[in-house]
């Protein structure tokens, strides 16, 4: 019954901007804390983002600091990644991720999306 829904991948040269949606439904969903993780070809999936429930406090990893924004919107059940600066090392599946503790989601999420693919050509 959880489903996570990622949309908004695409075909993009270096230096350029995507923001990334995920539609959340199944769940309460400001008692969850989400995450991003990317899975490029041949590559293990690492994690990217991750915020809170209560949207305090936001987590990232080191390659996308200072480039990327995650946010959500409760009203909305919609959870982003706002991606700038886009290098072709950012060239993976992305995935939304959802576990009721923030620590969780950046380890073991519960609940995963089906991915949107991001390419970044240079």
């Amino acid at each position: 019954q959880v489903q996570l829904v990622e949309s908004g991948g695409g075909l993009v040269p270096a230096g350029d901007s995507l923001r990334l949606s995920c539609a959340a439904s199944g769940l309460i969903f400001s008692s969850y804390a989400f995450g991003w993780f990317r899975q490029a070809p041949e590559k293990e999936r690492e994690f990217v983002a991750a915020i809170n429930w209560y949207d305090g406090i936001r987590y990232y990893a080191d390659s996308v600091k200072g480039r990327f924004t995650i946010s959500r919107d409760n009203a909305k059940n919609m959870v982003y990644l706002q991606m700038n600066s886009l290098k072709p090392e950012d060239t993976a599946v992305y995935y939304c991720a959802g576990h009721p503790s923030v620590s969780m989601v950046t380890r073991a999420p519960g609940y995963w999306g089906q991915g949107t693919q991001v390419t970044v050509s240079s």
